[in-house]
């Protein structure tokens, strides 16, 4: 199989098998593009089904001169990883040669997150009177109360609200389902909110969405990120958040509290518990700066 039959078959089985959407599917094609390039510039050219673990050291040893931090090598060894996991599956390859390639050590960076004091205060600083204040606050809120990312957000629907049962479904990245709890605050800024978007005229294929702009269209992730920015400004002067500042803080809050991993790992949405993990490290950061601060021998 030479370049151009592998990436195309690549790119269909992460499309349709993975469930991965366009972006992350370029990105990996992006990555792998790498190693193809290697593989083509060497005397003579390497096919993926001839590509050995020396191969690969080689293209680790070639990407050296472009100073790729070690945060993107190590991304880049995880795509060419997939790549050749797919080609072992579909009986391409007999043996998988990235099995002994060594994944470069990453700092992880631990993310910024906002006390209840501070998110109080955010809400706080929430303008009311118009309709946008309501919506704002309700956006924040199920934000903070589900932990969820931007994108799902911003494509909640109505009908995905279960009041009643104290729920939210969710589709989260492959377009993977789950339920999350929903706050008794956050409910009732959704439900503050409701009477204010059922005025708006709703723009087709849009009647379901519940965050909605002046134009009766779902808000872009854009759009999200310049309202928390603006009212953090105003309420928190010096402090840089985004949406997904909310997430974190729900799930530092909740470890802090002493919630199970497991259980968190679930309401994020996370496929992998290693990605959960990080949070355990801001507490146990949150743990040493009491113990540092109030311990007498400390």
């Amino acid at each position: 199989m030479n370049w151009q039959s592998a990436v195309y078959e690549f790119r269909v089985y992460l499309k349709l098998e993975k469930s991965l959407s366009s972006n992350s599917v370029e990105a990996y094609l992006r990555d792998l593009a790498k190693l193809q390039n290697y593989c083509e510039g060497l005397h003579p050219a390497v096919e993926p089904v001839n590509i050995d673990t020396l191969h690969l050291r080689g293209f680790l040893e070639w990407l050296d001169q472009f100073e790729l931090n070690s945060a993107t090598q190590a991304r880049i060894v995880s795509g060419v990883r997939s790549f050749f996991r797919f080609m072992l599956l579909n009986d391409l390859i007999t043996s998988d040669p990235s099995s002994m390639l060594e994944m470069p050590r990453t700092s992880r960076k631990l993310p910024s997150i906002l006390s209840v004091e501070e998110i109080d205060l955010l809400l706080a600083s929430i303008d009311l009177s118009t309709a946008q204040g309501r919506r704002n606050k309700a956006i924040i809120e199920t934000l903070y109360s589900c932990g969820l990312r931007v994108s799902e957000l911003v494509n909640l629907t109505i009908s995905n609200i279960f009041f009643n049962e104290g729920f939210i479904k969710i589709t989260g990245k492959g377009n993977k389902q789950r339920l999350v709890p929903v706050g008794s605050r956050a409910q009732k800024e959704i439900r503050l909110y409701l009477p204010d978007r059922n005025k708006l005229s709703v723009v087709k294929g849009e009647e379901d969405i519940l965050f909605l702009n002046r134009s009766g269209r779902r808000l872009t992730r854009v759009m999200v990120f310049t309202i928390i920015r603006q009212l953090a400004a105003a309420a928190l002067p010096g402090k840089t958040i985004s949406p997904h500042t909310f997430r974190h803080s729900f799930a530092t809050h909740l470890i802090e509290g002493g919630a199970d991993l497991r259980a968190v790992q679930e309401m994020l949405g996370h496929e992998s518990i290693i990605t959960t993990e990080i949070y355990t490290h801001m507490d146990s950061e949150y743990l040493r700066d009491a113990i540092l601060r109030f311990h007498p021998r400390s």
